[in-house]
């Protein structure tokens, strides 16, 4: 137990108006025995008030036997005769554990750091059950994590982090319960893989967006060629719709000014534009 705990504020203070009352009471009657005998009380209620924060509790042991649980507040207990265990936080507390160089299920090497979120739901049971319940939930953890690593490939490592955090919070909750502790999540805070084995994984990620990439332009082009074989059809079957957008085509050639297009004659006579033209040229010159 710390000096701290040991001697807090209220049982030094009654230990000074011990001394204090006495040594003015000895002077007073002339009775130097009072001197002695305030000054022991004083020694006395020094080790006996003691005070537990609200967020604290701590077991009282009479020559070695557990007589319960005490705090928060002030209470007393017999020197010598009771000790104090230590005293349990009943906060929520933050523990950080890490995993380094373990192999996944397809054997990567990852680093893997992790936060617990945990806390002393009975503090009877992890005074009395575990020596030390601290170092058991670091040491479980670390033990938990690099069991669930292993059950798990890298993808799911990366992309799933959440349902791995939840595995690993059921996995040490039923492993703390009987301590009186209960772990209320773990998150997966980081997760690193050797830098030649990112490069590579970069380098696949890229091969692959550009395969969909040649894939999906794959399929522009039979979308298209799909499209010209039914316009091929509709123009076949009606041979005016050819002529109207092969005048069309020749509009969107020259309507920009200061342009010119030269057309050969075969491809005149071929959409028909042959009369038309000429017709087009005599009612101009006139």
């Amino acid at each position: 137990m710390s000096i701290h705990k040991q001697f807090n504020s209220v049982g030094v203070t009654v230990f000074l108006l011990c001394i204090a009352l006495g040594l003015v009471a000895a002077k007073l009657i002339n009775m130097p025995l009072i001197a002695v005998s305030s000054g022991l009380v004083g020694l006395y209620l020094l080790f006996a008030i003691v005070v537990v924060d609200q967020w604290e509790k701590v077991a009282v042991l009479r020559f070695g036997r557990y007589r319960g649980l005490r705090g928060p507040g002030l209470f007393l207990i017999i020197p010598i005769v009771e000790t104090l265990s230590r005293y349990v936080d009943q906060r929520v507390r933050v523990t950080t554990v890490s995993a380094e160089s373990t192999l996944t299920r397809d054997t990567v090497p990852v680093n893997v750091d992790a936060i617990i979120f945990w806390l002393v739901w009975n503090a009877e049971k992890s005074i009395l059950e575990v020596e030390d319940f601290t170092q058991a939930i670091t040491l479980g953890s670390q033990t938990a994590l690099r069991e669930s690593i292993g059950r798990h490939q890298l993808a799911q490592m990366i992309t799933e982090r959440e349902t791995l955090g939840k595995e690993l919070q059921k996995i040490l909750d039923e492993k703390t319960n009987p301590w009186g502790i209960t772990v209320q999540s773990v998150e997966i805070r980081d997760v690193r893989i050797p830098q030649a084995l990112e490069n590579a994984m970069s380098q696949q990620a890229q091969a692959e967006r550009e395969r969909q990439a040649r894939v999906i332009l794959g399929e522009a082009e039979v979308q298209v060629s799909e499209q010209f074989a039914q316009a091929s059809r509709v123009y076949n079957d009606n041979p005016g719709a050819l002529h109207l957008r092969g005048m069309n085509m020749l509009y969107e050639a020259i309507r920009e000014k200061g342009a010119m297009v030269i057309v050969p004659s075969s491809a005149i006579e071929t959409m028909g534009l042959g009369g038309t033209l000429a017709t087009t040229t005599l009612a101009k010159q006139q």
